[in-house]
């Protein structure tokens, strides 16, 4: 096979760089725990991220943002929601050149501790009727602080798991840490949804909101526990003995954002693209669809209660799909997923406007649990193709976070823009959805697939 036909899937290599050969072998073991640590961790990271939508769906509007027109306080909770996505990419270049440098793991604890700290800090932050503007300023300065973390959770957790795979299972150990994403959105719900049941629209507005803000701190220190058990991946292990063995050559690794915009700016251009539908979709069942369905007239805890349960389902959906794509490649499962959603994107709000519940959560089950889940569990496997090992950290991230905050932090405000400009009709939305689709498989229709290939070569 030829050096190009054994390139990246999203970049070439820079000419002169040497083949290296596979990782080496580890443990089943010492594969079990990475994959149990990067779910884990991945877990806790959007649980605390995710709970902040949740609630600035339903919550934070009235009590930060209070407006005399409940359109503004909506639209000014969930632009917070959305500013996160602006720091992410900074997270991403800062902690992946940690990562890129130091390791996976010191940077993967680094940034559960932050993250764990500022959500901890947003449930104890005082109201607007109690301190004025700066209830909403501080409420916002914490909500930058976790972007900033998951910016630089992502790729590490998706790394720690793509890294100890071997060749043939990579796309389903790929998919196990974006799984994280729905564990933790499933349990913000869930949260959200016991707390609403179990208090009074009063006493829930006063302090119940709070409650699983503060207690995310013993889950964050259960991460920490498990994540120091794991050791360094073997990419990176074989990249810092070489570094060792080669110090003429180790200036390569000081400066992995400036290698990685040099030599694989192409890679990280078509990452970007690739990742529009997989963010904006996402943020449209996850976060939209509350308050959407709470517009509608459903009660809160059943509008939270359908996002819940299609989180739940898509966890062995999106398994199943990132395990297909080590046998048909990664390249047709995503390019399946994109045209699919495409075509759903307007059904789907034409059956959530049937007012019947049973309809609504059948329509939230085949949008996010099938069909985003096709190219939500082939994406971080794809991007860690996509790069050599020196730079991967910093090229997943760059592409992941880029393209999130460019469509998907902004999608609830833009969806919630977009309906109260033309009067409440969905069709804009539907069609912001195709455009995103469109863009993601025009970008990976450029991309090689290396499904099986080895993954440091």
């Amino acid at each position: 096979m030829s050096t190009r036909q054994s390139g990246p899937a999203m970049g070439n290599r820079p000419a002169g760089s040497h083949a290296r050969p596979e990782a080496a072998t580890v443990s089943e073991a010492d594969r079990r725990r990475a994959l149990f640590g990067s779910a884990v961790g991945s877990t806790i990271e959007w649980y605390d991220y995710f709970l902040y939508g949740t609630m600035s769906s339903i919550v934070f509007g009235k009590l930060f943002f209070p407006s005399s027109d409940p359109v503004t306080s909506q639209l000014l909770a969930l632009a917070s929601f959305a500013l996160a996505f602006l720091i992410r990419p900074i997270g991403g270049i800062v902690f992946a050149h940690v990562g890129d440098r130091v390791g996976r793991k010191k940077t993967l604890v680094i940034t559960l501790s932050i993250m764990g700290l500022s959500t901890v800090l947003i449930g104890l932050t005082p109201t607007y009727a109690s301190i004025g503007i700066w209830s909403p300023i501080l409420l916002t300065l914490l909500r930058l602080l976790q972007g900033l973390a998951l910016g630089g959770e992502w790729g590490g957790g998706v790394l720690l798991a793509v890294e100890y795979s071997p060749a043939h299972k990579r796309g389903f150990f790929g998919a196990v840490p974006q799984t994280g994403a729905l564990f933790g959105l499933a349990l913000g719900n869930f949260a959200t949804s016991g707390l609403s049941a179990l208090f009074s629209e009063e006493a829930f507005l006063s302090y119940g909101w709070r409650i699983p803000f503060v207690l995310s701190i013993v889950l964050v220190l259960i991460g920490m526990w498990i994540r120091n058990k794991v050791e360094e991946t073997p990419s990176f292990r074989k990249v810092a003995a070489e570094a060792r063995d080669n110090p003429k050559n180790a200036g390569e690794r000081k400066m992995p954002l400036v290698e990685t915009l040099t030599r694989h700016w192409r890679a990280v251009l078509i990452a970007i693209g690739a990742k529009f539908v997989e963010t904006s979709t996402f943020f449209l069942f996850a976060t939209f669809t509350i308050s959407y369905l709470v517009g509608l007239g459903y009660p809160r805890v059943q509008a939270l209660n359908v996002v819940l349960v299609a989180a739940l389902i898509a966890v062995p959906v999106m398994l199943y799909f990132g395990a297909l794509s080590d046998r048909i490649g990664r390249k047709k499962v995503f390019a399946w997923g994109t045209v699919a959603i495409a075509i759903y994107a307007l059904p789907y709000f034409w059956l959530l406007n049937q007012g019947s519940a049973l309809i609504a959560t059948a329509a939230v089950v085949l949008g996010f649990s099938i069909i985003w889940s096709t190219y939500g569990s082939v994406l971080g496997t794809f991007f860690a193709e996509s790069f050599p090992p020196n730079v991967r950290y910093t090229g997943v991230s760059l592409g992941y976070q880029v393209g999130a905050a460019l469509v998907g932090g902004p999608m609830p405000l833009i969806a919630t823009a977009l309906l109260a400009r033309y009067d409440g009709s969905y069709v804009p939305v539907a069609v912001f959805i195709v455009l995103c689709a469109a863009v993601s498989l025009i970008a990976v229709g450029f991309t090689k697939d290396r499904t099986g290939q080895p993954l440091d070569t």
